[in-house]
């Protein structure tokens, strides 16, 4: 299946989760599982605005936009982070509340199970989600599949906790369970944030990826007949499922310009063999050359 699929399914589970979840708190009256419905209230949100993102990022270049769309993804990403740390804060104040003028749960049982099956829907969606982001390279599958898993162990928490309430009658066990529910998502939301801006700030490839590509110039530069190139100034940048990697080729003075032309395709084919999909632009130079920086180039063409 692809992204949009997922994240559809992911509008329907949030849909049928916010119903459920909803019953069980009004039918039991217990913070923690208003703090579960309130983080579904999230899901939702953040699917929508997660299917928007990567409906723009999947848009082709364009005259305002000559690099993609891609970096959309990371807005999904960040909004969701945001979205979970201010449910987390909304839970919390619930919490105080509640321990401030408690009150007692009722209907537990029945409570339980419907927080019991949203979870198996959430469990099962964010498996698969992840997978489909890894397989993707989508941060914004990723950030929605991390999203659910953790509605997931919150959900745990929350009936392990409501059991609890049941079996020793201690009221305020509920309210402390949101407060714990509310510090493990603020959490997640945290990551997700440093995540977005990681991406919208242009951070490297992970250190697997760098390793391949420095092994592929490595390898390229020993091959017979290579001994006069001098490859440097690497760089790598993540573009949501876009993977970036700019170096120069310093060629012999002396070579044609086919010839080295033949040379930068053939470190572009190991570059991208070497790191499936990568996007690779390589510069060529003479050997004793750099480039000219962009004042430089300023001056010159005044």
């Amino acid at each position: 299946m692809q992204v949009h699929t997922f994240l559809k399914l992911s509008v329907l589970a949030a849909l049928a989760t916010i119903a459920l979840k909803t019953l069980a708190w009004w039918l039991t009256g217990s913070v923690g599982l208003l703090s579960d419905a309130m983080e579904s209230f999230v899901n939702l949100a953040a699917a929508l605005f997660g299917l928007a993102m990567v409906t723009l990022a999947a848009k082709p270049a364009d005259s305002n936009h000559p690099f993609g769309h891609a970096k959309a993804e990371y807005f999904s990403s960040g909004f969701e982070g945001l979205l979970i740390l201010g449910a987390a804060i909304a839970i919390a104040i619930a919490a105080v509340q509640r321990l401030l003028h408690p009150q007692a749960v009722q209907q537990l049982g029945l409570g339980l199970v419907l927080s019991i099956i949203s979870s198996v829907i959430n469990g099962w969606l964010a498996t698969a989600m992840h997978r489909a982001a890894v397989r993707h390279r989508s941060i914004a599958l990723e950030a929605d599949a991390r999203h659910l898993m953790t509605d997931v162990y919150t959900s745990a928490g929350v009936v392990i906790g409501i059991a609890a309430v049941a079996l020793t009658g201690w009221t305020w066990l509920d309210p402390l369970i949101a407060l714990a529910v509310a510090a493990n998502i603020s959490r997640e939301g945290v990551h997700l944030v440093r995540r977005s801006a990681d991406g919208l700030m242009d951070h490297a490839l992970d250190d697997a990826d760098q390793a391949a590509i420095d092994a592929a110039i490595a390898a390229f530069v020993a091959e017979p007949g290579h001994e006069g190139l001098k490859p440097d100034d690497v760089k790598t940048r993540r573009g949501a499922q876009q993977r970036h990697c700019e170096l120069h080729l310093h060629v012999p003075a002396s070579w044609s310009v086919a010839r080295a032309m033949r040379s930068r395709e053939r470190l572009a084919a190991a570059l991208i063999a070497a790191v499936p999909g990568l996007r690779v632009t390589i510069e060529l130079l003479p050997v004793g050359e750099e480039p000219l920086s962009a004042a430089q180039q300023l001056t010159e063409s005044h």
